[in-house]
């Protein structure tokens, strides 16, 4: 092939488009999620910065040597842009194009495909080619039609109603020939290090993982939610003890996750994690993507240990001064800078916090979908019941739990609060204050118990503070506001009218402070917005 042919072929696999292909392309289901090439180009920067200040100022795509991989690639934009960066840093190293370009193909840039789809997708971005010994492909060494893109299918292993490694529902998943089975290789063995031995020689050992894994598992209602599933491909990742990792991922592993108690612990703790960018606004890093409570992308370095860097870009601004910490400061990752001063100070009193005195989910012992009766005719004792945007009636003997919690002044919270604005700003719905007499459904949580109209009252308007739905955003990652969201938040007593201005004073918040905190959490529409 002439010079001048393939000359234009590596400027439509390699270089900038406008439009760029890859950001046209819709995400083929809620689990492959396309990364946009402008955050995947803002991940390799970090790589190559981090690869610069490891390596004496040495830039990372002049260097022949590196060998990347993408485990878990969709549109193949990691890979195609590492191409490009190299393609260009090793001009000097190897003066002739097609060279070049053949030796970064079939010796520095790997990937797995998630689907039959995808692999064919990136290959034809990596390769211009949908099989890397085609025609038309810009590789020319290959012996295998799929190149160093590597994608067979995989069969779940059934334990149960539960695949052994992926947890996936058996209901849902075991659909034939016909479908695409979504069992990933790469976190479906025991030993990812030997998986990729058999996809690219023995020999092979990765410098830089890089990617967007599958995010979870959705059994198309077979089950009572989808089930996240990246940080497995995050911990098989690592286990290959590459020098640098960067993932992007969404970011509710930080204070909750069906499932992540043990991956967040395994993260805060790991000092190896030398940089985290977070993007807790909807639809910044993935426009029109709706991940509920933000992505992020961190940066783990091998031979690191040390405290990490943590930035929040908002609206593609970096906001405030990024800020080196340890992770496992408290048991969930504080996700704004800002906010850490703040919470030191009033963790400091030491005070009992109300995680203790909220109840469990079902508090009563009633479902979300739970119907009581309309009236009281023929009831021995009714109950009045708070159900789902309704008033029930329910006989107190039916009351599977906590029945004698009826008797009580209750200050009822409902369990999931939240909107589908791109910005969360109240974090808490106004609280409820229920007579004696009264009971809920699983909608609501019982915030408080009480042996007073005045005690409930007091206790409903300090959970209305400002300074309360600040403590709760911070353990707060989506919609939902289980008992655990409440576990930064002091549990004071009620004998006074707590306000957001006594709040402030006790514990001694500087004006910066309260600023910050009245520009995250809004006041509640029927109260003035000073509070």
């Amino acid at each position: 092939m002439s010079a001048p042919v393939l000359e234009a072929k590596a400027s439509f696999a390699l270089r900038g488009h406008n439009p760029d292909v890859l950001t046209c392309i819709a995400n083929l289901s809620n689990d492959e999620v396309f990364t946009p090439p402008e955050l995947a180009n803002q991940m390799l920067d970090t790589v190559a910065n981090a690869w610069a200040v490891a390596h004496d100022g040495a830039v990372i795509w002049e260097n022949p040597d590196v060998t990347f991989l993408d485990p878990f690639t969709k549109s193949g934009v990691f890979l195609r842009e590492i191409t490009r960066r190299l393609t260009e840093g090793l001009a000097e190293w190897e003066p002739d194009l097609e060279k070049r370009v053949d030796h970064i193909l079939t010796r520095q840039v790997y990937g797995i495909g998630i689907t039959q789809l995808t692999a064919l997708l990136a290959r034809r971005s990596v390769y211009c080619s949908k099989e890397a010994t085609g025609e038309h492909s810009i590789a020319k060494s290959f012996d295998r039609h799929w190149g160093n893109i590597w994608f067979e299918r995989t069969e779940h292993t059934w334990a149960g109603d539960r695949c052994a490694y992926c947890g996936a529902a058996k209901a849902g998943y075991e659909r034939g020939d016909a479908l695409e089975s979504h069992a990933y290789a790469f976190i479906h063995t025991t030993n990812p290090r030997a998986l990729l031995a058999t996809m690219f020689g023995a020999d092979v050992q990765f410098d830089v993982i890089i990617g967007n894994p599958p995010y979870q598992l959705d059994d198309g209602g077979f089950g009572t939610s989808a089930a996240p599933i990246y940080h497995l491909f995050v911990e098989a990742a690592l286990t290959l003890d590459p020098r640098f990792a960067v993932f992007v991922t969404p970011s509710r592993w930080m204070a909750g996750g069906k499932g992540l108690d043990a991956y967040r612990h395994q993260m805060l703790s790991d000092h190896r994690v030398r940089e985290l960018t977070d993007f807790p606004r909807l639809y910044d890093a993935f426009p029109g993507v709706k991940i509920r409570g933000g992505v992020s992308f961190f940066l783990w370095e091998r031979d690191y240990n040390g405290p990490c860097t943590v930035r929040t870009i908002w609206d593609g601004q970096l906001l405030g001064v990024p800020v080196a910490r340890f992770l496992d400061q408290f048991d969930v990752l504080v996700r704004r800078n800002e906010a850490v001063p703040i919470l030191v100070k009033v963790r400091a009193a030491a005070e009992r916090t109300l995680d203790a005195r909220v109840s469990s989910r079902k508090p009563f012992g009633l479902a979300t979908n739970y119907r009581g009766k309309t009236s009281t005719v023929g009831m021995r004792e009714p109950v009045r019941l708070y159900a789902n945007q309704r008033l029930d009636w329910i006989e107190r003997s039916d009351l599977p739990a906590n029945a004698a919690w009826v008797d009580d002044w209750k200050v009822l919270m409902t369990r999931v609060q939240g909107t589908s604005a791109a910005v969360e700003t109240k974090f808490l719905s106004i609280p409820i204050v229920a007579e004696p007499g009264t009971a809920c459904t699983e909608t609501y949580l019982v915030a408080g118990r009480f042996g007073s109209e005045g005690e409930a009252a007091r206790y409903a308007r300090y959970l209305r503070t400002r300074f309360v739905r600040f403590l709760v955003s911070l353990r707060k990652p989506s919609q939902d506001a289980a008992r655990g969201v409440y576990a930064f938040v002091p549990d004071l007593p009620i004998d006074e009218e707590w306000t957001d201005e006594k709040l402030y004073a006790r514990y001694g918040l500087t004006e910066d402070e309260i600023a910050f905190i009245e520009s995250q959490v809004a006041a509640h529409d029927d109260e003035p917005a000073n509070g």
